[in-house]
C-alpha cells in the first residue's frame, strides 16, 4: 500500500454545494498550482494556489498550505495539522476520502466551509509527478 506515496501535481478540481449543485472551481476556476507530497516516512505537505495574473475586482486569490504527520488505510487519509497558511487549521486532523482513477488520486474532504464562502464538498485530482 505504498501507491500514494510521492509528489502529486494537481490536475482538476471540482467543488459542489450542500445540495450536490456544481458551484464555481476553487484555485482559479481551473488556472491553480498545487502540490503535494507524502513521504515514505509519514509526512504529507500540500500546497495550492490560484495560478491567475490578475485576480478580477471583488474577487480574493484562493491559497491553501498546510503540513503534519499523517496516516493511510488505504481508504482513508488523515493528518494532523502542524503548520498551516490557516490558523484556523493548526492542530487539526484534515480528513480526505481517498480513491485512485487510472494514475490519478483523487482527493474529498468534507463537506466544510472554506473562509467565508458556504460550505461545498471538493474533489480534487492529482497526478503523480515521482516516487519520492
Amino acid at each position: 500500500m505504498t501507491k500514494h506515496i510521492g509528489t502529486w501535481a494537481l490536475v482538476r478540481v471540482e467543488a459542489v454545494d450542500a445540495n450536490g449543485e456544481l458551484t464555481t472551481p476553487p484555485f482559479g476556476r481551473g488556472n491553480f498550482i498545487g502540490r503535494v507530497v507524502l513521504t515514505a516516512e509519514g509526512r504529507l505537505s500540500a500546497a495550492i494556489t490560484d495560478a491567475r495574473l490578475e485576480i478580477p475586482d471583488g474577487e480574493t486569490r484562493d491559497y491553501s498550505c498546510y503540513t503534519g504527520l499523517y496516516t493511510f488505510d488505504g481508504k482513508t487519509l488523515i493528518t494532523k495539522v502542524d503548520a498551516c497558511s490557516d490558523p484556523a487549521r493548526m492542530g487539526t486532523e484534515q480528513i480526505r476520502d481517498v480513491t485512485f482513477e487510472d494514475d490519478l488520486m483523487v482527493l474529498r474532504p468534507p463537506l466544510q466551509a472554506y473562509g467565508d464562502k458556504p460550505a461545498e464538498r471538493r474533489t480534487l485530482w492529482w497526478e503523480k509527478l515521482s516516487d519520492v
